[in-house]
Formats: C-alpha cells, structure tokens, sequence
C-alpha cells in the first residue's frame, strides 16, 4: 500500500470543461494516500487563477476547453508567472489520440507529459507520482505512440535540426534511442550491460546537453531530428 509522502499529499489541480471527467478522475485520485484533489477548473483562465492562490504540485490539463484552452493555459504556466521556485505545479497534458494535433507545442513549452483520457486508474495515478517526482511520463505504450503521431504531422519548420544531436556521445546516443522507445532506466541499463546508475548519469547529460527539462522532451527532440523514426 502506498503510505503519504513525509512531506504531505501529493496536490494535485483537474482542469477539464467536463464535470464528470473531473469528478471521475477526483474520485480516483482521492482515493490514493499519498494524493489529493486542492482545485478544479473548468477552462484554462480559471485554472491560472486559482494556482495563483493554492499551492499544487501537477496540473492535469484538458486541451480543448471552452475559454481559455489547455495549451495556451500550459504556456502560461510553464513562462513562469504562476510557477513556483521549486518548478512547481507541473503539467500532465490530458488528450484524445486522435485529436490534438498541437500537443506537441505544449509538450516543448514544458508539460511534462500526456495521458489519454481513457488511460487506465493506476496509469494515471502512476503518471502523477512520476512528474511529481521530477520525471516525464513516456513510458505507456499508449505515449509512445502519441509521440510518434506527433513527430509525423509536425510541420517541418517546427522539427529540430539533427544538428542539435551534435554533442552527444555515441553512448549518449545509444541512451536517448531506448528513451524513446519507452524503456526506463533499469531497462536500459540491462539492454547496454551497465550499471542503472550509469544510465542515471547519461540520462543527464542527455538531458543537459539537449536543453530539455525531461524525458518527454528529450524523445521529442529524438523524433524531430529524426534519429528514432514512427514504428521503429
């Protein structure tokens, strides 16, 4: 069972036009002792209000609402006027498959990851403890494939250039393709025949060297520039 943080709950903010998704998700999320539902919103202008006045920790945001929307609520946030010193709250982006063809703009302001709506409980739930813990979810296959439906319809303009990929090690490298292909760091580190700490430190450098805050953007900038293609 999964006992409270020592510091407290995890706080968490719902924002969604749908009352019943909300009260869904609240029910669910409210049920964990290690989380709580602090705010609910139903469009994107009252969501920065209120984060304004509570303290929350992850942001579970709808992208089409009506008011404001979810991303340019998401753009907002992440500028850092109603953001915390700490990086604090941080965004799980809330999504239809085969909708949201923008998501990517929100992904690279900073949301640090997406669930689909019809995403299991513990998924969910899992998702949560994983950005509060200063991870990107991408580890649902469910993510993966929204990535890279993603990186197929992106304009060319917006993709990266493979230049970008310049700094890497040839390690390094090795590291952000099984990133992107959702493995998590002990199974990367059993995939390469290194230590999971090991993983740790080039999962850093990755991330440091690409300018990305975490995984999730660091497999955006993978597909971009096209050193992991959909399907591989």
């Amino acid at each position: 069972m999964t006992t409270p943080p020592p510091d407290g709950p995890i706080r968490v903010a719902l924002v969604d036009d749908q009352q019943l998704v909300r009260a869904g998700f609240a029910l669910v999320i409210n049920s964990q002792p290690d989380m709580e539902v602090v705010v609910e919103a139903s469009d994107g202008a009252q969501a920065l209000r209120l984060l304004d006045a509570y303290e929350v920790d992850v942001v579970l945001m709808d992208v089409r609402m009506t008011g404001m929307d979810g991303l340019t609520a998401t753009q907002q946030l992440t500028a850092g006027d109603h953001r915390r010193a700490d990086g604090s709250p941080k965004v799980v982006i809330l999504t239809t498959f085969d909708l949201d063809e923008y998501v990517m703009s929100a992904i690279k302001a900073g949301a640090s990851g997406f669930l689909l709506k019809d995403v299991p409980p513990e998924d969910m739930l899992d998702a949560i403890r994983t950005v509060h813990a200063g991870d990107g979810v991408i580890a649902p296959s469910s993510t993966k494939r929204l990535i890279e439906h993603l990186a197929q319809i992106l304009p060319a303009e917006q993709k990266a250039p493979p230049a970008v990929l310049d700094a890497l090690t040839e390690r390094e490298r090795e590291v952000l393709v099984l990133m992107a292909r959702g493995r998590n760091n002990s199974e990367i580190a059993a995939e390469l025949y290194v230590a999971e700490a090991t993983v740790k430190t080039h999962v850093g450098r990755v991330l440091a060297k690409l300018g990305a805050r975490d995984r999730v953007q660091a497999v955006v900038v993978a597909y971009e520039t096209g050193l992991v293609s959909p399907g591989s």
